[in-house]
């Protein structure tokens, strides 16, 4: 049964205060006062927790932070600009959700959980499972449909991860991740606060090779009006039709026959389909080409209104030449041979307004591909960190 969820978020009369803050208290749809709500700009080290009469208060340094996020296990999350609540009385309202429903079609089983489990770890993750964990990985849950090659996970409750690599425990409220086999590509977001666990040197050395050349680093590069000084080569791209890949045509005649191959006990594979399966899983519909290098920002960066926003029509290539920190005595230097890192974005005409902490709006509505993609959970900084932090 399809369920209707309200959230509300009621705004009382202004009040006087000193800098910034986020103050109010936080109410049940049946108007009883939750405490232990957490509440934290989102992707953040800064947050709170509601106290036992469901009142906060949360000092901030901007008023630009991004989003504020009310969250708590059972019940709806909540998360709304910054700028629409700073220094105004709040009433938040949260909804009471019930636990995640089997879908009977789709259904979510132990079996694609043990199927895969892996690989939602190394798309979600990373590589590196053993410095970096989710603490409560058995509570995940896992759905397969098998006939479109469609995986759905939720998280029913707030995951704790722990990144030792960067010193850092993550509270992660996943809110959706999908990948689609057929066209290889994975989709999620999701709110994040940070809690500092430790700070060595070298966990912060860990932490600025994180940053450097990161999509975090080029955002703000773009903010700042620095992406040449940052040494940033952005390059225009087109898609270009890979002649290699399966016609409309093939590939409607491999699905035709899948399907009868379903329906029957046929068993042997003629020449034709194996020859465009074998294509359709081995070559990639289009190729990257790179029609104007050297770009300037004033193609993709437009400044209006105090706002700094970022469209491309077709796609961007963005090069970096990365230099890895090193510990040297006790300071911090780079190395002398770099690593060239290589990643494609498709804004897609999709216009996102940037951040001065690096962040952008809609970010699920970015595809990228390349050294971007590698800007997992276990490389994740908060949006408030600095270089050197």
């Amino acid at each position: 049964m399809k369920k209707t969820i309200f959230l509300f978020l009621l705004i009382l009369p202004l009040y006087f205060v000193n800098g910034q803050v986020i103050k109010g208290r936080v109410v049940s749809d049946t108007g009883n006062l939750i405490p232990g709500v957490n509440i934290y700009i989102d992707g953040t080290k800064t947050g709170t927790v509601s106290k036992e009469d469901g009142t906060f208060s949360l000092s901030i340094s901007s008023a630009n932070l991004g989003n504020v996020v009310f969250q708590k296990d059972d019940f709806e999350t909540f998360t709304t600009a910054v700028s629409e609540v700073i220094n105004k009385n709040l009433k938040v309202v949260l909804t009471k959700t019930n636990a995640i429903e089997e879908i009977r079609l789709v259904p979510y089983t132990s079996e694609a959980y043990r199927s895969y489990i892996n690989y939602f770890l190394e798309t979600f993750i990373g590589s590196d499972r053993e410095h970096v964990t989710i603490k409560n990985q058995k509570s995940l849950k896992f759905s397969y449909d098998k006939k479109n090659k469609f995986l759905k996970v939720k998280a029913p409750n707030t995951l704790i991860i722990e990144n030792k690599n960067l010193g850092y425990e993550i509270q992660y409220n996943l809110i959706n991740y999908s990948s689609d086999f057929n066209t290889r590509t994975v989709n999620y977001s999701g709110t994040s606060f940070f809690k500092e666990t430790k700070s060595t040197g070298k966990i912060k050395l860990n932490r600025m090779n994180a940053y450097d050349g990161s999509l975090l680093h080029f955002f703000r590069s773009i903010y700042d009006n620095k992406i040449s000084e940052e040494k940033f080569i952005v390059n225009h791209v087109v898609k270009v039709p890979n002649p290699q890949y399966p016609t409309k045509e093939e590939l409607q005649a491999l699905e035709d026959f899948r399907t009868m191959a379903k329906n029957t006990e046929l068993v042997k594979i003629p020449e034709n389909i194996s020859e465009i399966s074998q294509r359709k899983n081995t070559q990639r519909p289009y190729a990257l080409a790179i029609v104007k290098t050297l770009i300037p920002d004033s193609a993709y960066v437009a400044r209006k209104e105090g706002k700094v926003l970022f469209s491309f029509k077709d796609m961007l290539q963005v090069n970096y030449k990365k230099y890895l920190y090193e510990i040297k005595g006790k300071e911090f230097v780079k190395s002398k041979l770099p690593k060239t890192l290589s990643s494609y974005l498709h804004p897609e005409g999709e216009i996102f307004e940037v951040t001065k902490e690096g962040n952008i709006t809609n970010p699920d509505l970015l595809i990228n591909e390349g050294d971007f993609t590698k800007n997992k959970i276990e490389n994740l900084l908060p949006l408030d960190y600095q270089l050197g932090d």
